[in-house]
Formats: structure tokens, sequence, C-alpha cells
């Protein structure tokens, strides 16, 4: 008699190996953050720190200290780099903060509607200021170009997405080159640096600036995915705020395509501002759970997630480029 074969849990991504890979090198970057975020005028550090100890993944400077670790650098450049990333990632939560009117974020009351959008959008600069001289100080041109460019491409990105508010006849294409810029772009720039400051050639630099991309597409869909699929003490934000605020994400994009013409219908309304209220709300997640857009969103984040892991392929298999590749697949499983 044979024993039965009892299958193993399947064990889900995680964010661990990254973690515990880049917390020796994170404390570091904290205590630069911390240091730099300071001003003469109080204000100014209340603000910041209102978002920044909120939490968040830090997935952006990890992403530079894992790069880091996977090609060997010994140096500690990257420190001050990260948290120049990091500081233009605060930046334009802030910004976007007051241009959505979003009243959550991180878990806790937006710091627009606690400090005011005057000075939300001021210390936004100021963060964006802070970044420029940590990349001035660390003297490389290269790694301002990058950095400075992302910075533009990312401002070019929210411009974009702005303008296609309530306009239902978004592409996809057109929802992923936004997404590209707004988001993917300081991922991709965020790993590339690590490459620049370890003085690697041009391929290395080349597959970790396409890890960070695809991984950021991938987490943005995913993102947009949540915003339609779990509650707003998972998420950290609220529940429908791409909904009222009539972006037209992939979920929706994907629903308004496969919908009937009384479906459309909802769809043209909702996404031009006339029906938002809560039931309007419950009757989108209906139409988009009718026609699998969430899992869709997801399905297209895989495949952004594995193009992130293929990239890595040409760095030695060790604990960074694992680290890396799981890091990569929990963006995807992630409910949060």
């Amino acid at each position: 008699m044979s024993a039965e074969v009892v299958p193993l849990p399947r064990k889900e991504p995680s964010l661990a190996p990254i973690l515990s890979l880049t917390a020796t090198a994170m404390n570091a970057v904290n205590t630069v953050i911390l240091d730099r975020m300071q001003s003469e005028i109080p204000l100014i550090p209340a603000l910041a720190g209102h978002l920044i100890s909120g939490g968040g993944k830090r997935m952006r400077p990890m992403l530079t200290l894992a790069g880091a670790d996977l090609v060997g650098y010994q140096g500690t450049r990257h420190h001050k780099l990260a948290a120049a990333v990091e500081f233009i990632h605060t930046a334009t939560l802030l910004h976007d903060d007051v241009v959505d009117g979003s009243e959550t974020r991180r878990g806790k009351e937006a710091a627009n509607l606690v400090f005011g959008n005057p000075a939300t959008v001021l210390v936004g600069d100021f963060l964006f200021s802070r970044a420029f001289e940590l990349m001035v100080e660390d003297g490389s041109l290269k790694v301002l170009k990058i950095l400075a460019g992302a910075s533009s491409i990312i401002a070019q990105g929210e411009v974009d997405q702005l303008v296609s508010q309530r306009v239902i006849e978004t592409s996809e294409d057109r929802y992923l080159h936004i997404i590209g810029a707004k988001t993917a772009v300081l991922f991709a720039a965020a790993s590339r640096i690590a490459a620049v400051v370890a003085e690697r050639d041009e391929a290395e630099e080349r597959a970790l600036d396409d890890y960070g991309r695809n991984l950021g597409i991938a987490f943005q869909l995913v993102d947009d995915a949540i915003d339609y699929d779990s509650d707003a003490a998972e998420m950290g934000k609220d529940r429908g705020d791409d909904f009222r605020e009539g972006k037209m994400t992939l979920p929706v994009i994907l629903a308004y395509a496969r919908g009937n013409d009384e479906e459309r219908r909802f769809w043209q309304e909702a996404i031009a501002g006339f029906r938002n209220e809560d039931e309007d709300l419950a009757h989108a997640i209906e139409l988009i759970r009718k026609h699998d857009s969430v899992n869709a969103t997801r399905e297209r984040a895989r495949h952004f997630a594995e193009r992130a892991v293929d990239a890595l392929s040409i760095f030695p298999d060790g604990k960074a480029r694992a680290a890396m590749t799981e890091a990569a697949r929990f963006a995807v499983s992630r409910g949060y």
C-alpha cells in the first residue's frame, strides 16, 4: 500500500528576500532621508515626514540597493542616490494628491488635507530640490542625466494622465504609454544607476533598466487592479478613487471594450463624472467582475513581471538575483 503524497502548500512570493538583502544599506538611506528633509522652516520636515514616515514599500530605492548588490558594487555612493530616488517619488506623490484631491495616502490622512494644497505643492518642490542636490553631490553627469531625464518624463506622464482623465476613448496602448512614463521610468532609472556607479558595461545598464521598467509597469497595473479588487484598509487609500476621478485604467478600458451597449452607456456617463455615487461604484465593480477585467489586468502584469525576470538572465545566480526575481513576482501577487 503506497503512502499518500500530500502536496506542499504553494509559497506565495514575498518582499522578504529583497528587504533582507537591502536592510543594512536601507538604514544608511533612511539616515540620509531624515537628514536631508530637515529645514529651519518647521513646516517642511513636518509635512515631508507626514508622508515619509507613513510607511510605503520603498520599492524604488530598494531597487538601487539591490541592483548595486547584484553587480558587486562595494562603495556607498548608492545610498545618497537611493535617497534622491525616494525624494523624487515622494515629491510626485505630494503633487499627485493635490491634483487628485486625495483624502488618504498610505492609510492615513493625505498631507494636502492636513497642511493644505499650497504647502503640499511647495514641500514637494523642496523634495525635488533636495533630490537634485544629492545627485550633484554624487558628481556623475551620467547619473544626473538618467535621474533628471526620468523626472522630466514623470512630469510629462502626469500631464498626459490629466488630459486623458474622463476620456472614454483612451486605448490600452495610450494607457500603457502613460504608466510607462509616470511610474515605470523611475523604477528603470533607480535600477539603472546601480550599474552606473559600479562602472559596469552598457549591457548590464540596459538589463537593469529593462528589469526596472517592466517591473514598474507590472506594479502600476496591479495598483490599478487593486482599486477595483480590494478594500480601503488593505490598500491604504479609498476604494474607487480612480473611478470617481474618471481615470481610464486598464480594468475600465477592458470592461468598456467587452461591454454591451447599455454597459458602455454606463461607463460613458461614469467616466464623464455623472455616475459617481456608491451604488455607481458597486455597479462598476460588478461589470468589471462580469468581464473578468481585474484578472485580465493581473495577467498582463504577470507578462511584464516575467519580462523583468528575464532581463536579469545576464547576471549570475545568487541572493541578489533571487531576491529581485521574487520582488517582481510579489509585485503581481500582492493585494496592497
